[in-house]
């Protein structure tokens, strides 16, 4: 899973853009989904962070998007009861929720087969009070915080050209947390967005980005578009090393 062990003081981003947080849930009101079961742990949250209210709140007063899970009696994996998401990473909550986690992953390759027992039994062996993280990255055709695809993923990509691709294309990351609450016991994962132009990443991380560019034209990153851009990205950064 790639995860780290975060201090208090690491968990959340400080000085959050609290405007930019309340368009981006007053542009796209489906990223806020919550269920009955997400009330008690929304609540508690909100008092661990000394705020009012519950989750959508929570989110709404820090940079990151939130998540609740938890696990009813009888069941054998995590569920997704609550959501509060301005800034998604191609995905809908509202198709989401109540989903249980092998079911939320279920479009990302190789989940089931080299995460889906790890991952279910860090959830279960969470203690609270310890905190984990770790960060992913994708490379979008947008700027934009809140990334939506519609129709054919490699579509984002036509405007993108070996000439154009230090504007044109954008990396993407997402800072993940996740912890549990202590009285309800009901896991938070939290979601951080940073975009950056491909032009303003710095060279060591380019460095980076075109050896790794190769491993994402299959599987998961033919999903998103891969093939459309590798070419470009590739010829960018041997630009740039040069």
């Amino acid at each position: 899973m790639g995860l780290t062990r975060l201090s208090e003081a690491d968990w959340l981003q400080p000085d959050p853009d609290l405007d930019a947080r309340t368009m981006g849930f007053d542009e796209w009101p489906d990223g806020l989904q919550l269920t009955r079961e997400s009330e008690d742990p929304g609540r508690e949250l909100a008092q661990m962070l000394a705020i009012d209210g519950g989750l959508r709140e929570a989110a709404l007063a820090h940079h990151e998007d939130m998540c609740l899970l938890t696990k009813a009696a009888g069941d054998d994996q995590y569920r997704l009861v609550g959501a509060a998401v301005a800034w998604p990473s191609d995905w809908h909550p509202k198709d989401k929720i109540g989903l249980p986690l092998r079911a939320l992953h279920a479009p990302i390759a190789g989940y089931e087969e080299q995460l889906a027992t790890g991952v279910d039994r860090f959830m279960e062996t969470l203690k609270p009070g310890a905190i984990f993280g770790r960060c992913n990255w994708f490379i979008a055709g947008t700027g934009e915080r809140r990334w939506l695809v519609t129709g054919d993923p490699h579509a984002q990509f036509a405007h993108v050209t070996n000439e154009n691709a230090g504007e044109t294309l954008f990396v993407r990351s997402e800072r993940q947390t996740l912890r549990r609450l202590p009285e309800t016991g009901a896991i938070l994962f939290t979601i951080g967005i940073y975009v950056e132009a491909l032009a303003d990443v710095s060279d060591k991380n380019l460095a980076l980005l075109s050896g790794a560019v190769q491993n994402l034209i299959s599987g998961e990153g033919d999903r998103r578009g891969a093939p459309a851009y590798a070419s470009a990205l590739i010829d960018y950064c041997s630009q740039r090393k040069s």
